[in-house]
């Protein structure tokens, strides 16, 4: 599905399918075939994980370091919510975690990024099986 937004003046989430997002920041588009954290202020960086049974403490723990207002978990094809024990540390930091499919985060993250808020998106992108 191709995303048009009014116009963003941060990274944004241009398109997205099956297994792969297209970024967009700055004139510059990119299409990601793996897990990644992207934040409304150009954080960018892969997320080392290809499964949602991948997933471990250390890899929230990256995101509470980040400091942002609040995240929001691409859980992959389908929504699943990661253990409580996993969130401590954005917990304890007072972090907002909102859980949702891949495909629901990249249209949130779109949404609270153009209002100027310090959002990071933690997607995990599943290799399409087709």
């Amino acid at each position: 599905m191709k995303l048009q937004p009014d116009r963003l003046d941060v990274q944004s989430i241009l398109a997205y399918g099956a297994g792969w997002v297209g970024l967009g920041n700055n004139g510059v588009a990119e299409k990601i075939d793996y897990s990644v954290v992207i934040g409304s202020r150009g954080e960018k960086f892969a997320w080392n994980c290809a499964s949602f049974e991948q997933l471990d403490a250390g890899h929230f723990t990256v995101l509470a370091n980040l400091k942002p207002e609040l995240v929001i978990f691409g859980s992959g094809k389908r929504l699943r919510f990661a253990p409580p024990a996993f969130l401590r540390g954005l917990m304890e930091q007072r972090i907002g975690i909102e859980t949702m499919d891949t495909l629901a985060a990249c249209r949130t993250y779109n949404i609270l990024a153009g209002e100027g808020r310090h959002v990071i998106a933690a997607l995990l992108i599943e290799p399409d099986a087709a």
